[in-house]
Parts: C-alpha cells; sequence; structure tokens
C-alpha cells in the first residue's frame, strides 16, 4: 500500500509544475489535458482486463443488490452542506443567504441516509463496519487530513502569489517542495507502520504536519530570504508538511481495510477516498469562507489616506499603499488558516491515538479479517 500510495503521490508531485508551465500559456489547457490522460489511462485498463492482467472480482451473493437510494441521499446530503458554505457576497458576510435552508436540507438528507441505512437489509455500509472504533476512528482521522492537505494544496500558491510576488510557475515550484515529501512520507509510513503500528505512525505524521503549519502560520513577506544551515526555511516546513501528511495515508488505510472483511475490501477501499474527498471539500468550502470574509475586514479595516490639496493624492502613494495592505490583509488572513490547520491536525492525531490499532502485521490480501 505505502508503494501503491508513493508511485500515485509521486507523481502527483508532477501536476503542479506542470500546471504552472501551462498556465503560462493558457489556464484551460490545465483542464483539456486531462482528456489525452485519462484516454491514456482507460486504455491501459482495457488492455490489461483483456489480457488477464487484472484479478478476477468476486461473484455477488444471491440477493445482492446496489443501494441506490443509500447512495443518492448520502451524495445529496454532502453536496448540498458544501453548496451551503457558497459564498455568495464575502465583502458583506462569509456565508450567502441560502447557508441556513441549504445546511438544513443537506443536514436533512444526510440523517435520511442514516435512518435509511439503519433500516435497510442490505445497507451501502455494512452495520459491522459502523461499528466498529477503529473503522470509525480512521474515516474520520482522514476527514481531518484532507481538509488540513486542502489547506497546503490551495493556499501555499495564493501565499506566493500574492504575499511573496512569485509568478505561476515559481509558486508550482514552491509547492512542489511539499507535495514530493508526501510520496516520500508515504514509503516511510508503510516501513513504520510494520515496526511501531498505525497510531504511532498516523499521529507522528499529524503532529509532524502540525507543526509544520505552526511554523506557516509565523510567515512574513520576506519569508524565502531566510535560510536554516543555507536552505531556505520554507522549503524545510513545506517539506516537513508533506512528509508529515504522507505518513498517515498508509497506516489509516490499513487500519480501514484490517477492520473490514474480504468481500468488503473494495468498499473500505472506497471510503478511504471518500472520507479524505470530503474532508478537502469541506475544508475548502468552509475555509475559503471564512478566509475571504476575513481579508476584506483585514483589508478595509483602517481608512485609506484623505485626499490631497485639490482633492486627489498621488497615484504611485495610493497604488503603494494599496498594495502594502493587500499583502498585510492576506498574510494575516493565512496566519489564522494555517494556525486552523495546526489545530485541525492535532485533533486528528488524538484521535489517531484513541482509535487506531496497533497493526505491525502483514495482513493476507483477501483475508476474512474479525472486525
Amino acid at each position: 500500500m505505502a508503494i501503491f500510495f508513493g508511485i500515485s503521490g509521486g507523481l502527483t508531485a508532477i501536476g503542479p509544475i506542470a500546471g504552472g508551465y501551462l498556465t503560462q500559456w493558457t489556464w484551460r489547457a490545465i483542464f483539456w489535458v486531462n482528456l489525452p490522460l485519462a484516454a491514456l489511462c482507460a486504455a491501459g485498463l482495457f488492455y490489461a482486463a483483456g489480457h488477464g492482467a487484472l484479478p478476477a472480482l468476486p461473484r455477488p451473493s444471491d440477493g445482492a443488490r446496489v443501494d441506490w437510494l443509500g447512495g443518492a441521499l448520502l451524495g445529496i446530503g454532502l453536496g448540498l452542506v458544501v453548496l451551503a458554505l457558497y459564498p455568495d457576497d464575502p465583502s458583506r458576510h462569509a456565508v450567502g443567504p441560502l447557508f441556513v435552508p441549504l445546511g438544513l436540507l443537506g443536514l436533512a438528507a444526510l440523517a435520511g441516509y442514516v435512518w435509511q441505512q439503519a433500516r435497510g437489509s442490505d445497507p451501502l455500509i455494512p452495520p459491522g463496519l459502523l461499528s466498529n472504533r477503529t473503522f470509525i476512528g480512521a474515516n474520520l482521522t482522514n476527514l481531518m487530513v484532507g481538509a488540513g492537505l486542502i489547506v497546503a494544496l490551495v493556499d501555499v500558491p495564493i501565499v506566493a502569489r500574492g504575499v511573496f510576488g512569485l509568478n505561476e510557475l515559481d509558486g508550482a515550484l514552491l509547492l512542489a517542495r511539499f507535495m514530493v515529501a508526501i510520496p516520500v512520507g508515504a514509503l516511510v509510513g508503510g516501513w513504520l507502520s510494520n515496526r511501531i503500528g498505525y497510531r504511532l505512525s498516523a499521529s507522528a505524521g499529524l503532529l509532524l504536519a502540525a507543526l509544520a503549519f505552526y511554523r506557516m502560520s509565523a510567515w512574513q513577506a520576506d519569508e524565502l530570504t531566510r535560510t536554516i544551515a543555507g536552505i531556505p526555511d520554507a522549503t524545510i516546513t513545506l517539506a516537513l508538511c508533506g512528509l508529515g501528511f504522507g505518513l498517515v495515508i498508509a497506516p489509516v488505510a490499513a487500519a480501514i481495510l484490517d477492520r473490514s472483511q474480504g468481500r468488503e475490501h473494495g468498499l473500505a477501499s472506497s471510503l478511504v477516498v471518500l472520507a479524505r474527498s470530503v474532508g478537502m471539500l469541506l475544508g475548502l468550502s468552509a475555509l475559503t469562507a471564512f478566509g475571504i470574509r476575513r481579508f476584506y475586514q483585514l483589508f478595509n479595516q483602517a481608512p485609506l489616506p484623505a485626499l490631497g490639496s485639490g482633492g486627489s493624492i498621488d497615484s504611485a502613494k495610493l497604488a503603494l499603499l494599496l498594495r502594502e495592505r493587500f499583502t498585510s490583509a492576506l498574510l494575516q488572513e493565512y496566519h489564522e488558516i494555517f494556525t486552523i490547520a495546526c489545530a485541525i491536525c492535532v485533533v486528528a492525531a488524538v484521535v489517531a491515538v484513541a482509535t487506531l490499532g496497533g497493526g505491525g502485521r502483514a495482513v493476507v490480501p483477501g483475508a476474512e479479517v474479525a472486525a
């Protein structure tokens, strides 16, 4: 699992760099480039399936069915919660006027999903998994990992552009210092899980990411000029953050699979991705709503200088003042957001310590493991 996540994470690190190059040509290219890549992946899967390279799927048991209603309620509920957090006018309020009705509808749909799952004979998620502390704790940990991960993925390039004054490519290269460390951490996390267990390796990674976010919460406009032993301080901080998130990936995923039976491994694997993706969606929506509103508050908290004689002001001085205020407001906003991300990682570490099993043993693929 560590090797799998290491490979996918390593290739993911190429994305921001490629995006930085493509946006210098046209920003639309970052969407178009996915079409040939998706076609290549599909061709590879069809080729592998036709030549027996993919393992055969287990035959479904008699009477098995797809829980379309449960899937629809879950998807609609999560979608409405995300839409409720949409800030239509952040200069006046953090969320839009539909926050309450959409939020209530989303919670109602999620409540309907829980009710339907409790009464259904063949629920989307087996009751045995929902009653398992390790399974629930691992998914909650992954949920918070997604929220913290999206902060780094989205906000570091914004800080690079708005505060450090970097262009798109240089901003992508700054983020790459974070991305490159994730697959390294994934490999190390898989190795550690077999030696010190899931609980310690996951919590250590989360605390390392929390430390990195704490350091990022003190970044200044001249951060890129600071060095430690000749290495830029920002490089060290971003690498520590990526290494920390990488350490969490394998133990959390393995803990979820360990608590599921062989026939449930496909579902459990999808829930690993779902929990992290939902954390990223909700984290991005909530922090964007908070961040944009907070930026407006900070930017407008001091009045502009009075007009000079003749009712005019030097345009160069005004531009400089607005630029300084913009940088200061953006920096303060992200100080607060990185502090929130630090707290999320600490809470996730506590959940991991309290719920994840010891691990540190080999699991035979497809074996039925007692929950």
